[in-house]
């Protein structure tokens, strides 16, 4: 019966345990009554589970509250919210929240959420001293009670009527900071204070400013007095005497020291007072320093003592740097003095005239605008000062004046046309110009071709070209320069480059044969065409006049210097081949002819050839011996712009 009983029982408990069913839909958590909270309010993190159940039976939930991965809340309910209250929030409190919940062995968790406490708490600022002596050390401490670190402190120090001076201290475990500041000369009366800043998520958060500390600050000694004997202005040579002095509270560990230029003139220990005498001379001329130190208090008084020197011998340079000025452009010196004291009486001169007075420092300027071409460029300057009864003087100082090129021109020999295998010499000359000049021979085509240039000591030069071609027909012109730096260029001349009078004749020859040799053929072929359309009796008479015809037609006969060539032409005077109907006999013109009609062209460099008919013949015949001999020996023609 018992047994039956606890089947039941259990069987029962199987069921009811099988009836309760659930499930987390979501886990959330929220602020109240924001995610921003300022410090010192009251702040609520709230952790919600939103359950679904099959029945309405009781569930037991645990709620975790974290903060930046840390436990900070946890608790047991069987309500479906747990409340994690803070009364006064705090900067420490800023930070990522989430929270989980745990029942009947199910476990949800929520999204994260950012919480930010703005503003920090007021710091507190403690000093160890009330009041102290120059030199002296004041530790301060500056302190974060309420906040968490990381944190940085910030330590001003403040004097009158100066911007406060800041140190920065990082903490990254404490949220206090400590710090010394040493006390100054001229910290008469100081005041201290601190702040902090924390890092958030927008950037930097700032603390307000602590409260304020004062400090007195009392001095060891009185700034040292220094004084020079007879006077702080000296004449050079003259003995000068330097004391330093000072008034000391305490007599213990005390230096004196006398300085000029960074270097230690003289220096005492444990005394009030110094004593430094020398030869004055013009590097004594400066500033002087009388320093007391004792510890970490330094005090200084300076002085400048002024040493009189009479005036250096000057020197006299062009400021270009080159002893050579260009005509007609101005011209700058410069005269300078190494020694002497200020001010300095300048005067220049041009020969032995007096061109200006300047009164300067060290050096003074001349601008001479009046360049001429018979300048001797003899110049020079005089210094004196106040501090001297003599006129020191420069050496003197040669100028070149620079004449610039003017009016450049080219010329030939020969002039115009040149025979191809002669040489031609082209000259280029300028009017004026100071020497050495650069002369350059230029082809002028589609672009500049420079062929010779040349630095001369004279106003022209000579470029002789040897053996000339076809092919150096052109423009040419010539530039010329100096120092001066200008270029000067001439007018263009033109050259022809012709052929010689003995290859004109081959020509010539070479085209009168042809000629002749053409008209041979033509008869013989009318002859024998005629031949046979009369028998043999007719070739017989043809075979006769042939022979006659030929020599009478291929006969040179001397005319004016022309030349006679056979088949019909003789050579005019314009050295074209004309027809000559007259010279034709009357067996000819009664004759019956089948015409062949012959073309013969002789090409011409120079000139296009002359059509008559259906011929095209042309010949161009150089004067003879006499001619040629003239041309060869022919004197210089020029451009009319050549000297």
């Amino acid at each position: 019966m018992y047994l039956a009983l606890l089947v039941i029982f259990l069987q029962c408990s199987e069921l009811y345990a099988q009836g309760k069913v659930f499930t987390f839909n979501r886990v959330e958590i929220r602020v109240q009554p924001s995610v921003k909270v300022k410090n010192g309010a009251p702040m609520s993190i709230i952790c919600h589970a939103d359950i679904s159940k099959n029945t309405d039976f009781q569930l037991k939930h645990n709620f975790t509250i974290f903060k930046d991965g840390k436990l900070v809340f946890m608790t047991v309910s069987d309500k479906e919210d747990a409340r994690y209250e803070i009364p006064m929030a705090k900067s420490s409190d800023t930070g990522d929240y989430e929270c989980t919940v745990k029942a009947d062995g199910k476990l949800s968790f929520s999204n994260s959420i950012y919480v930010w406490v703005a503003g920090m708490t007021k710091p507190i600022l403690t000093a160890d001293k009330k009041e102290v002596l120059e030199g002296e050390v004041v530790k301060l401490r500056c302190e974060l009670p309420e906040e968490v670190p990381p944190l940085e402190f910030f330590f001003r120090k403040i004097k009158t009527n100066s911007a406060p001076k800041e140190k920065r201290v990082p903490e990254r475990n404490q949220n206090f900071s400590e710090v010394e500041y040493y006390v100054e000369e001229g910290d008469n009366i100081l005041q201290f204070d601190c702040f902090g800043k924390r890092q958030v998520r927008s950037g930097w958060e700032s603390s307000q400013h602590s409260n304020k500390t004062l400090v007195t600050v009392k001095e060891p000694f009185i700034k040292p007095t220094l004084i020079t004997g007879p006077s702080s202005n000296v004449t050079e040579g003259d003995q000068i005497e330097f004391e330093c002095s000072t008034v000391v509270a305490q007599m213990r560990d005390i230096e004196i020291i006398l300085q000029k230029n960074r270097t230690i003139l003289n220096s005492v220990r444990d005394k009030k007072f110094l004593k430094y005498s020398t030869v004055a001379t013009q590097e004594d001329s400066g500033e002087y320093l009388c320093k007391v130190e004792q510890g970490a208090v330094s005090k200084t008084t300076k002085l400048n003592v002024f040493v009189s020197a009479p005036v250096s011998k000057p020197t006299l340079s062009v400021v270009s740097g080159s002893p050579e000025v260009i005509l007609g452009k101005p011209l700058q010196l410069i005269c300078h003095s190494v020694m002497g004291t200020p001010p300095i009486t300048f005067t220049f001169y041009k020969g032995d005239e007096i061109r200006k007075n300047v009164t300067n420092d060290t050096y003074a300027m001349f601008l001479d605008e009046d360049i001429g071409l018979n300048d001797n460029g003899r110049y020079k300057c005089d210094a004196r000062n106040n501090h001297s009864s003599g006129v020191k003087t420069s050496n003197i100082l040669n100028v070149t004046v620079i004449v610039p090129i003017r009016n450049a021109s080219l010329g030939s020999v020969p002039y115009g046309e040149v025979e191809v295998g002669s040489d031609t010499a082209f000259l280029c000359s300028v009017k004026e110009g100071s020497w050495p000049i650069d002369f350059k021979f230029f082809k002028k085509t589609d672009h500049e071709v420079l062929l010779h240039e040349v630095r001369e000591y004279s106003d022209r030069t000579i470029w002789h070209k040897k053996t000339m071609k076809r092919k150096d027909t052109g423009t040419y012109y010539c530039m010329a320069s100096n120092r001066a730096s200008m270029d000067v260029r001439s007018r263009p001349i033109t050259i022809h480059v012709i052929l010689a009078a003995w290859q004109k004749g081959v020509i010539a020859a070479f085209v009168l044969t042809a000629i002749a040799g053409a008209g041979a053929i033509a008869l013989w072929w009318f002859l024998h065409k005629k031949k046979k359309a009369k028998g043999p009796s007719m070739e017989m008479s043809g075979s006769a006049l042939a022979p006659n015809l030929t020599s009478e037609k291929l006969t040179r006969q001397p005319s004016d210097g022309n030349y006679y060539s056979g088949s019909g032409y003789i050579e005019d005077n314009e050295n074209h081949m004309k027809s000559t109907d007259e010279s034709k006999g009357p067996d000819l013109e009664s004759a019956e002819v089948d015409y062949t009609e012959v073309e013969v062209s002789t090409l011409d460099p120079h000139r296009a050839p002359e059509q008559k008919g259906t011929e095209t013949v042309y010949s161009e015949i150089r004067k003879t011996n006499n001619d040629s001999m003239e041309n060869r020996h022919s004197r210089i023609y020029g451009h009319p712009d050549a000297t």
